[in-house]
């Protein structure tokens, strides 16, 4: 099981794609039916909604300020971060972790999540790598990291915060 990463700061892509890596491995973790899904899928919740509200409320505004990434890239992405939630709903809906339900959720939950990584690391994480200053991919990376750890310190991936996430999209 892959421990949740520590809240550090530094270039805001570096920390992003940690967070990506770790997401493959929860996902790997959860397709294993000899590992503690449960405690996995908790820890996947509260990362996962920590990490995209973090990037909608401090990365996205910035990133659209400095013009590395337009409008149309915010909604989509914010888009793609909705159909996660809701993947992830109802993955955490499911009662019985060795059911064939709870395999085909988590397969729409590896499949919607997998496509964002990809589109995001491409469209988003390159232009912040050329467009952007170090020093503000540092300051950007601070305040991710720091609502990132708040977030998670909030129990920000309790079934009840998903749920309502989800309805309000």
């Amino acid at each position: 099981m892959p421990k949740i990463l520590p809240a550090t700061g530094g270039d805001v892509v570096e920390i992003i794609l940690a967070d990506h890596r770790w997401f493959e491995e929860a996902l790997r973790e959860l397709r294993d039916v000899r590992s503690d899904r449960s405690a996995v899928l908790a820890d996947l919740a509260t990362v996962l909604i920590a990490h995209a509200e973090a990037e909608e409320s401090k990365v996205y505004p910035t990133l659209r300020r400095k013009h590395a990434i337009d409008a149309d890239e915010v909604e989509h992405s914010e888009h793609e971060h909705d159909e996660g939630n809701a993947a992830l709903l109802a993955l955490m809906e499911v009662d019985d972790t060795s059911s064939e339900k709870f395999s085909e959720n988590l397969h729409e939950l590896s499949e919607a999540l997998t496509h964002h990584l990809d589109e995001e690391e491409r469209d988003v994480l390159n232009p912040a790598r050329t467009d952007v200053s170090e020093e503000t991919r540092r300051n950007l990376g601070d305040a991710f990291a720091e609502e990132r750890a708040r977030l998670i310190e909030s129990g920000c991936g309790h079934i009840a915060n998903v749920r309502k996430i989800v309805e309000s999209a």
